[in-house]
């Protein structure tokens, strides 16, 4: 029998080389987007709807019940959004049973342009023995991708994609140079993923910030280890 394939997209920007029509993407982005999604969801978050643009979410906001704005372009909150992009702003005690309305630079982009996939979940290294539990499980083609940084490629989403070759590779058949190159890379970082993740291009742009404290906690394994689903316009925790 045949072993499904994995394949790793390094830039949204490259989707269109992928037919993902019977395949499990799954969307990463490290800093910050699918860790806040797993922290929020692992918190008690009810669901996360997420949106491709801070008008649409705004106009959202006002209309919807116990539910909170949040999200950020170019790393910082966008004007008329309540809450940002970390991972630990949503503490139990204020997102559980509430619906976050959320957009980002990178991450949320990436996920509407994945609409054909088979399916769609969200993977960050809070929640990667989740997602690579679930992969090995379905035995389907996966697509690992990265929603780097305005299409350009990042290293903190390929240490990702490698992570998880790392784990289930095993079970699949691989004949894809974005995936080795993203295994060879997370081989070389994983006995200090934080330390060699600061030599990267958006540590930097998000240090000027004040956001280190936010990386660091992005690299915890499995410190929110839930599976993220992306299910009618939503994600929830996966039943």
């Amino acid at each position: 029998m045949a072993l499904p394939k994995i394949e790793t997209c390094f830039s949204p920007s490259l989707l269109h080389l992928y037919d993902i029509k019977k395949s499990i993407v799954v969307i990463i982005d490290v800093f910050r987007a699918t860790s806040t999604i797993a922290a929020a969801l692992d918190n008690g978050a009810k669901q996360i709807i997420p949106i491709d643009s801070v008008e649409k979410c705004i106009e959202m906001g006002l209309t919807s019940s116990n539910a909170i704005t949040a999200g950020e372009r170019d790393g910082k909150v966008a004007p008329g959004l309540e809450h940002g992009n970390s991972p630990l702003e949503y503490e139990t005690d204020f997102i559980k049973g509430k619906t976050l309305l959320f957009t980002t630079t990178n991450g949320t982009r990436l996920l509407h342009m994945c609409g054909e996939a088979s399916e769609i979940i969200s993977g960050s290294f809070l929640n990667l023995g989740a997602v690579c539990d679930y992969l090995k499980s379905q035995q389907k083609d996966v697509l690992l991708a990265c929603a780097s940084w305005k299409d350009r490629y990042n290293l903190e989403d390929s240490l990702f994609a490698g992570a998880v070759y790392d784990q289930i590779g095993e079970y699949f058949e691989m004949n894809c140079d974005s995936t080795r190159a993203a295994h060879h890379l997370y081989k070389a970082a994983k006995n200090d993923l934080y330390g060699f993740i600061q030599d990267s291009s958006h540590f930097h742009r998000l240090s000027k910030f004040g956001l280190q404290y936010d990386m660091e906690y992005c690299c915890k394994i499995n410190k929110h280890n839930v599976l993220v689903r992306y299910m009618d316009g939503k994600l929830v925790i996966a039943p």
